[in-house]
This record gives C-alpha cells, structure tokens and sequence, in this order.
C-alpha cells in the first residue's frame, strides 16, 4: 500500500512538471522574430543627429536615409511602419546597445570593420563608405600631411577615430561624443578639420557655406550595413531576405532620391554610394 501511494504522488508530481517543461521549451523555442511579432513592436537604434542619414526634424520626428529604411523594414515584418520604436544612439554605443539588448536592430550609418564583426552580426550592405576630411575652403586640408601640429575633430566610436587612432597617433586630435558637438566645434575653429565618413561631409559640406571636402577618401571603401545581437540569425536571414526582396523594386535607390540626392544633387554618382538588394 505503501509503495502504491509513493507511486500516486510521484505520478502526480510529474504530471505537474510537464507542462511547465512544455511552456519552457515552447519559450526557448520562439525566435526573436516571433517575440518581436507578440510585442507588435521592433526596436531599431538610430541616430538623431546625423542628417541626412538619421536626425530629429523641427517637429522632433526621426528623418532620414537610415530612417526611411527602417520603416520599411518594420512595415514589412509588423505590415505597419510606425510599429517601429527608434531608439537614439551615439557611434559609441552602438555594439552595447545590440548586446544588451536595448534595441532589436542598428540602422545608423554603421560600417562593418573586423573588430565590430568580433561583436555583432552585420547582415548584407546597403551603402558604400570611405572616410573623409572636411575643413575650411580658405585653408582645405588636402592631405593628412597638413594635419600635422593641428588639432582634428573627431566623434568616438566613429570608423574615422578607430582609423586616426590605429594610423596616425602622431595626429593631435579633439574627440567628442556627439555629431552635433563636433562640428559646431569645426565651425567655431577649435579644430582646423574634422574626419567623418565621406558620405556625411559631402552633405554637411553642401549644406555649410565655406567649407570644403578636402579629402574625399582615406584607407579602404568600406560598407554600411543593418546590425543584429551576434547569433541572432533569424532576424539576421530575414533582414538579408528582406533586403534582396526589396532591391527588386530598387527600394534602396528610391530612399536615396527622397532623402539624400536633394542635398547631393548631380556631384555625387548614385552608384558610388547605394548597394541594392544588399549585394556584396
């Protein structure tokens, strides 16, 4: 008897058990896509200081190239573009933000380096990059030669600081956190140049009188690409998946004649600039 009543509660207890295994294992299994989906919302980190690529409008709205991606990104997955929660960021934290999980994707002009690959998934390109030198066009800096005994702006965490740290310590450089605080220092003179990725300086140089791009490209071409926490290949297939489905309708070059060539116009050839479909 007994033994029989021991047999009872160890059946009970396991009766017990397997539903909870069974929501355990149904949990594990859900992809980040499905969480994403239940949520009804994505979060993707962006700039808001970096036009035109991302940046607050007068009104506080989120604008630009990066934007106009990510909201067709989010309408694609939720079948709503503003299901899309944009977080802010800064070149600097923009690997923290993806590994603790703060946003679900960066869309902010992120270029892919083999030190940044350590740490996040990138999926398929969408732009071509280089960094560049803006200064002013009564005294251009034309070559990093010129920047010797002078002070150059820089943003932390940018492809351009990782570049002038690793290549040229010997350059005195001003670092600042922010896009918005290094080039009012530019303006003001308390630098007499500023390094950022070239597709940036075209535009900021366009849209500032009196200052010149002096040099439009230093070390490798590079790429921009969407990033995702390192080992998250379902949300990382479904971006590239995404990307080649898109790149049918060349979405990539109808983002770039609504957002950047009004401010590049004829000076900058489309296809020195855009990947479509996220083309290696």
């Amino acid at each position: 008897m007994k033994n029989i009543v021991q047999t009872l509660k160890k059946l009970v207890i396991s009766l017990a058990i397997i539903p909870a295994l069974a929501l355990t294992a149904s949990a594990k299994d859900k992809s980040s896509i499905d969480i994403i989906k239940e949520k009804g919302k994505i979060r993707i980190g962006v700039f808001s200081d970096k036009a035109p690529f991302g940046y607050l409008d007068s009104n506080g709205k989120h604008q630009g190239f990066d934007i106009v991606i990510a909201k067709r990104l989010t309408k694609e997955l939720l079948g709503d573009e503003n299901k899309v929660e944009f977080i802010n960021l800064e070149a600097a934290n923009r690997v923290e933000y993806l590994v603790t999980n703060k946003v679900d994707i960066v869309l902010a002009n992120f270029t892919v380096t083999p030190e940044r690959q350590k740490k996040v998934d990138f999926a398929n390109p969408y732009m071509k990059v280089a960094i560049g030198v803006a200064s002013s066009d009564k005294n251009p800096i034309k070559t990093v030669e010129d920047l010797k005994g002078k002070k150059l702006i820089i943003t932390k965490g940018t492809t351009a600081d990782v570049y002038f740290t690793k290549n040229h310590p010997e350059i005195d450089v001003l670092s600042f956190d922010h896009n918005s605080e290094s080039f009012a220092a530019l303006k003001d003179g308390r630098g007499v140049a500023l390094t950022h990725d070239n597709t940036l300086l075209f535009a900021w140089a366009k849209q500032n009188e009196g200052f010149t791009v002096g040099i439009d490209a230093l070390g490798p071409q590079d790429t921009i690409a969407p990033a995702v926490k390192k080992g998250n290949t379902v949300l990382l297939n479904w971006i590239n998946e995404t990307l080649e489905k898109l790149g049918e309708e060349k979405f990539i070059e109808k983002a770039y004649n609504e957002t950047l060539k009004p401010i590049y116009g004829d000076s900058v050839n489309i296809e020195s600039v855009i990947i479509e479909g996220g083309k290696k």
